[in-house]
């Protein structure tokens, strides 16, 4: 068989799914390559991961067209076969030979109403060993989990491996502080992070829990950064302080927000309110975020965020 595949979402970064699915056709005997359109395919694969992303219209030459992905359809799964495969690195030729992309756990049992993984994925459930993932030398590993620290003994046991084989990580998704035991602290004191720890700090109450693990953390000798992945949205005031809290000086600047304006996942056609766009703007930005206060941040000519707030 001839396979085309069409990451539809761009090649800015891997797609997992049609990574594993050429290494499955591949293992086959079939021939594997982005699809074009002037070629005849006997099937092509059209992934797409998020809803937001305009589709693609191509008319591509082919026996039969599968689409998958969240962006498509929530309910599409690999072929059984497919879904443990290593993947196929060579698709994206920026990959390096040291690192692979992967998940240990999916699904998530929060049900934060900016998330679709609950309703994709369903709760917590080991999915791969890390020992799995890590082949042919690929020890940089890319974790796509959502919520790794929610997996019990199963979600430990992996930390415990990837800081005993040396592994160097990073969970992309970010992790939940709410779970940070003590334990689980001196575990992630001891792994080897290819850049941040990563937490969420979407809710006022976050920020609290976010500095009580990051505490932890510190007490058993982790001496790098921190990155919190910051959801905008609903009151401007409360978003602005969440952001604001992690400037002072005694953080020292090793924690670093990144503000997300938020997304409907049900259309590709939505209105993110301006100062979402300007917050992340601001916050994103660290030359600017340590720089100056969002109030006296100025995105356009004429225009300072200090009008944002209502003067009372």
């Amino acid at each position: 068989m001839k396979i085309g595949l069409v990451d539809v979402d761009g090649h800015n970064y891997p797609n997992l799914a049609l990574m594993k699915l050429s290494a499955y056709h591949k293992a086959k005997g079939d021939e594997v390559e982005w699809a074009f359109p002037f070629f005849h395919y006997d099937r092509v694969y059209k992934s797409k991961v998020f809803t937001h992303t305009s589709d693609d219209y191509t008319c591509y030459d082919a026996d039969e067209i599968i689409q998958g992905g969240t962006g498509y359809d929530l309910t599409s799964r690999l072929p059984e076969e497919a879904e443990k495969i290593v993947p196929d690195y060579s698709l994206y030729s920026y990959i390096d030979d040291k690192t692979a992309y992967g998940f240990l756990t999916r699904g998530c049992f929060r049900k934060c109403p900016w998330c679709i993984v609950p309703k994709k994925e369903g709760s917590v459930k080991p999915y791969q060993d890390v020992d799995e993932l890590a082949v042919n030398g690929r020890t940089h590993l890319i974790l796509m989990d959502n919520n790794i620290l929610a997996a019990g003994d199963y979600g430990i046991e992996q930390l415990r491996k990837i800081a005993e084989r040396g592994y160097r990580i990073d969970f992309n998704q970010a992790m939940d502080a709410r779970l940070v035991t003590d334990e689980i602290a001196e575990l992630l004191a001891r792994i080897k992070w290819q850049r941040f720890i990563r937490f969420g700090c979407d809710t006022p109450g976050q920020v609290k829990e976010c500095e009580q693990a990051i505490e932890r953390i510190q007490s058993h000798g982790f001496t790098g950064e921190f990155f919190l992945y910051t959801i905008l949205r609903g009151d401007i005031n409360e978003c602005y302080e969440r952001v604001s809290y992690w400037k002072q000086e005694r953080f020292c600047g090793r924690i670093k927000p990144f503000g997300q304006p938020e997304l409907d996942f049900t259309t590709t056609k939505q209105n993110i309110p301006q100062w979402q766009k300007d917050m992340a703007h601001w916050v994103n930005k660290k030359s600017v975020y340590t720089s100056c206060d969002f109030k006296e941040f100025s995105p356009r000519k004429g225009f300072y965020c200090k009008d944002y707030f209502k003067i009372k």
